[in-house]
């Protein structure tokens, strides 16, 4: 099971827009930049989240992004969904017709419980966690360049 570019770009944007938000809008193109993701990709991917209320554009030149909550209100899993839709790592866990070995077969309890460990940390991670985390690299990304000097 993988997730798409979409999605994981789809994150690492509104991981950059809870980062860099402030008194400013952030702007698409600095997002791109910062991100390393096409300008052009990026535009159709924010698409979905100004529309599903996550993210609010504002045009015009001092225009750019905001989240319209804070970072610990949105968890990945509305993101996830909103972008991926469903993760299952088979049809048959969520639905058990497409296959005719689902009432017997083992495999499918391991595949859900595996959904349920994927859906829970999801549901459990928020923007701030990691933004907090990414946070905690870059000091401790500092703190072994100081020690090698």
């Amino acid at each position: 099971m993988k997730l798409s570019t979409r999605t994981r770009y789809g994150t690492r944007a509104l991981l950059d827009i809870a980062r860099h938000q402030g008194d400013k809008l952030v702007q698409l193109k600095d997002i791109a930049h910062r991100q390393n993701i096409s300008l052009h990709y990026l535009e159709h991917i924010i698409a979905p989240l100004v529309g599903a209320g996550i993210v609010r554009s504002t045009r015009g030149a001092r225009g750019g992004l905001q989240l319209t909550r804070r970072p610990g209100e949105i968890k990945l899993s509305e993101v996830v969904q909103l972008l991926e839709g469903t993760i299952t790592p088979v049809d048959c866990v969520i639905d058990p017709e497409s296959c005719k070995r689902s009432d017997f077969c083992v495999t499918r309890e391991v595949w859900g419980e595996m959904k349920k460990a994927i859906d829970n940390t999801l549901k459990t991670t928020t923007l701030q966690n990691l933004v907090e985390r990414e946070k905690g690299k870059e000091q401790a990304s500092g703190m072994k360049s100081r020690r090698s000097r």
